[in-house]
């Protein structure tokens, strides 16, 4: 495999909860079905959705784009493995960016406290995900 982007994202967990408590807009415009299916419960809380925000941003900065015409939120999407660990699913036009660049895999970490959230996104080419 080699490494063809990284990228690292910060979030304020309070903005995210500003946003949560203006209703269902910011996050139905953010996260598919199957995200918020997966969360249950915890898609109510700020950290965990800030968690999945900062998630989000680590990705399309390892492939070196942002959030624009192309790229929509829901392109992205944070999934749980049955490990309980987060991956990284892309489809849309994120997911064409993935193929222009040759990525097979964008690994991901998610840490949370109460006030802060952090990811990181590591973006490989070359080979498939050997952990699949």
């Amino acid at each position: 495999m080699n490494i063809l982007g990284h990228g690292v994202d910060v979030v304020d967990v309070s903005r995210i909860a500003t946003l949560l408590a203006k209703g269902e807009d910011f996050i139905l415009g953010w996260f598919t079905t199957l995200e918020l299916g997966q969360l249950g419960e915890r898609a109510a809380q700020a950290n965990v959705i800030a968690g999945r925000v900062a998630a989000k941003e680590a990705s399309v900065k390892a492939l070196g784009c942002g959030f624009d015409a192309e790229v929509s939120w829901q392109d992205v999407e944070i999934l749980t493995s049955d490990a309980g660990a987060p991956s990284v699913h892309l489809s849309g036009g994120a997911g064409a960016v993935a193929a222009r660049l040759g990525v097979v895999t964008v690994f991901v970490s998610i840490s949370h406290e109460a006030h802060v959230a952090i990811a990181s996104a590591i973006a490989v080419g070359g080979a498939t995900d050997p952990r699949r």
